[in-house]
């Protein structure tokens, strides 16, 4: 059979019973049985030969340089160059059961393949057993390595191999470079696909910016774009992972990111990009926004990270008990380390009524793990005390807590109300309509409460020094979001409109100014066909001559006409009453989108402006630890295709090679049928030497 791309894909779609088939991977290979151990397929097993000194036991070994030791070339156990050759015998029988056949076995596969495994009907003259390449095994180790954030030099770990060679040890997996070149591949096919569905969007793409740096100094941007299709679905997507050059300032940020927007032609369709509050975001989108306006695209806004502003707010107030946070943290990792530990604070804690406490306890760096610190010295203090005295040995005195620092803590506790800040952030993790204006009511409430500390007499002066500095970050963000945009997209919430706008942006000017921009940019009956750029198209005379006075004058009245309506709109959805907090917002722009059918587009750009950079949960909770060590630890040449390839398949997109997607599930029923087939034999052999 001539094989192709995809005539390969045709069939494997048409393909027989599974019980049927066979699995190739094109070209290079041959079909290789999976099971774990050996099987009676005639067809795919040399004749055994007499075994001999030197044909059977020494090939599988390996002399080293020095000519003093001989090593197994399957796991790597060294022997000494006078051991027996019957010991080496015993240790490849006990060690790798069917190691005989390993040398017919084993797959060359130093090159890239250059299709992706496919399933193809057998003709007459192949067997009807199923069979596997062990190229598809190595498929599924690439995805492994992507979901996992893991680099391709993972698959070098000697002991990683050595793992799939106790099942078989015929078992070779692709060398990391090969890995790295088809990752490569993968990411540039996956690419393509995420730049076609950008081509298909009917509506404004709101963008997100967030930084890091890797263990080789390397920093890094990430883009992220976000955008509200026909049928009211939010989508988000990763657009790239970015190294920032040298200095790593907001110039090298702006062209870099201004590069992205242009690789995925969205420059002209970007309308806000919310960044993580750092100086460098800031000059680098304020570039931006200067590049757009000489450009005279299309109106653009960015604003802060009100997750990261209000994560700097609580550091701010933490702050002079951070090293008595601390203390308490480390008694805190020995107690989820230690189950007699646990059992003494749990006991103890019923004892003195002090709390149900569920370990492990969240002892991370974030928010979610400070509170929790907190919440164990001013809720649990006695249980926590009785607990150290009783292990001093193993935990050491220098645990114990004094009057003055526990002192210290209640009173952030209580005059801070870290319980509210505490719910704060638990609200803006869980909720799933995070929007712009809600984030603006969260953030006027932190404000108050950080206003009412400054009042209050009975604070410390280094408290209300706290209370200085968090008010310095709330003022800022403030500031920051103050503009007509943030306006609008906070009104278009129908849980917040002008009711619960903060002051500072509640202006009678902003109202003023979104009317004109609604006007000016939504009120043509045509504007669903212009959607891409955002404006209303220019009128233009279907005659190629001058028009008659009488059109003219028609034309105005067609103009005020549409405007009047945009207003009503506008009037009558602000007149309404606000819904209810739980309300889902996309459903109900879409439910009510016949009601508004301009100002429904309008919302349908605006929702799409993010109130964060990153998922709130990666700031304030320990899974944002995770992901960071993740990023850390990745080395430059795999950092972009690795961690695109993950964000793109997590967002329900296929994996693809060579623009030919990769049907993993249809990839594991047939693995598994196969190790149905032939894993009786195999477990067996694995019992028998346990």
């Amino acid at each position: 059979m001539e094989w192709n791309v995809n005539n390969a894909f045709k069939t494997y779609k048409e393909m027989e019973p599974k019980a049927m088939m066979d699995m190739t991977l094109v070209p290079h290979s041959d079909p290789i049985d999976i099971g774990l151990g050996s099987s009676d397929k005639s067809n795919s097993v040399p004749p055994k030969r007499k075994k001999t000194m030197t044909s059977v036991y020494l090939k599988y070994f390996e002399t080293a340089p020095d000519s003093k030791t001989r090593k197994c070339k399957f796991c790597g156990q060294s022997y000494s160059i006078a051991t027996a050759t019957g010991n080496l015998g015993r240790h490849l029988t006990n060690r790798h059961p069917g190691y005989d056949k390993a040398a017919a076995d084993v797959v060359t596969s130093s090159s890239v393949p250059q299709t992706p495994p496919a399933v193809v009907k057998p003709s007459q003259s192949q067997s009807k057993v199923p069979q596997f390449d062990y190229d598809h095994l190595n498929w599924l180790v690439l995805k492994w390595l992507a979901l996992s954030s893991l680099p391709p030099s993972t698959v070098d770990e000697t002991w990683l191999g050595n793992s799939f060679k106790f099942l078989k040890p015929s078992i070779q997996l692709w060398p990391a470079e090969k890995y790295k070149a088809i990752l490569d591949e993968v990411f540039t096919s996956m690419r393509g696909d995420v730049k076609t569905s950008l081509e298909h969007i009917q509506s404004k793409v709101s963008v997100t910016l967030s930084f890091w740096n890797s263990y080789e100094n390397i920093f890094y941007m990430s883009v992220t774009g976000q955008w509200i299709d026909e049928n009211w679905s939010s989508h988000r997507l990763l657009l790239d992972i970015c190294r920032i050059p040298y200095p790593s300032g907001g110039s090298e940020i702006y062209n870099s990111l201004l590069k992205v927007l242009k690789i995925y032609a969205i420059e002209d369709r970007v309308l806000c990009c919310t960044h993580d509050n750092s100086e460098n975001a800031i000059h680098a989108c304020h570039s931006l926004k200067e590049y757009f306006d000489g450009q005279k695209v299309l109106p653009f806004c960015y604003i802060p990270c009100a997750a990261q502003t209000l994560n700097d707010i609580i550091d701010e107030g933490l702050a002079t008990i951070k090293p008595i946070i601390s203390k308490v943290r480390e008694f805190t990792q020995e107690l989820n380390a230690s189950t007699e530990l646990s059992d003494d604070f749990i006991q103890l804690t019923t004892a003195y009524q002090e709390g149900n406490w569920k370990l492990p306890i969240d002892a991370s760096s974030r928010w979610s793990g400070n509170y929790q610190m907190v919440n164990i010295l001013c809720k649990a203090s006695k249980s926590l005390d009785s607990v150290i005295r009783k292990n001093e040995d193993a935990l050491e005195n220098r645990m114990m807590l004094s009057s003055v620092e526990k002192n210290a803590v209640t009173i952030v506790h209580n005059y801070l109300d870290l319980d509210s800040f505490h719910k704060t952030t638990n609200d803006m993790c869980t909720n799933k309509d995070l929007t712009v204006g809600l984030a603006l009511l969260f953030m006027e409430n932190i404000s108050e409460m950080i206003t009412t500390c400054q009042k209050s007499c009975h604070n410390p002066d280094w408290l209300r020094t706290c209370a200085e500095s968090m008010a310095q970050k709330a003022r800022s963000y403030n500031t920051q979001v103050c503009n007509v945009f943030t306006y609008i997209t906070a009104i278009l919430d129908p849980r917040i409109k002008t009711e619960y706008i903060p002051e500072t942006i509640n202006l009678e000017s902003y109202i003023d100014e979104a009317r004109s921009h609604f006007i000016r940019n939504y009120s043509s009956s045509h504007f669903t066909s212009s959607m891409t750029s955002g404006y209303r198209p220019q009128e233009v005379d279907e005659g190629g001559g001058n028009i008659s006075f009488a059109e003219e004058i028609a034309r105005r009245k067609r103009r005020g006409s549409m405007s009047n309506n945009v207003v009503d709109e506008l009037t009558q959805y602000l007149s309404e009453s606000i819904v209810p907090m739980q309300t889902d917002v996309l459903d109900w722009w879409k439910v009510n989108s016949g009601r508004y059918p301009r100002l429904s587009n309008m919302a349908r750009d605006f929702l799409a402006v993010q109130a964060t950079s990153a998922a709130p949960e990666e700031i304030f909770c320990g899974k944002g630890e995770e992901i960071d060590k993740q990023k850390y630890c990745m080395p430059h040449d795999s950092t972009q295709s690795v961690i695109c390839i993950r964000s793109w398949i997590e967002a329900g997109m296929k994996l693809k090679y060579k623009c030919s997607e990769i049907d993993y599930e249809r990839l594991m029923e047939l693995a598994a049928t196969v190790a149905a087939d032939n894993s009786a034999g195999g477990l067996e052999k694995i019992q028998q030497h346990r």
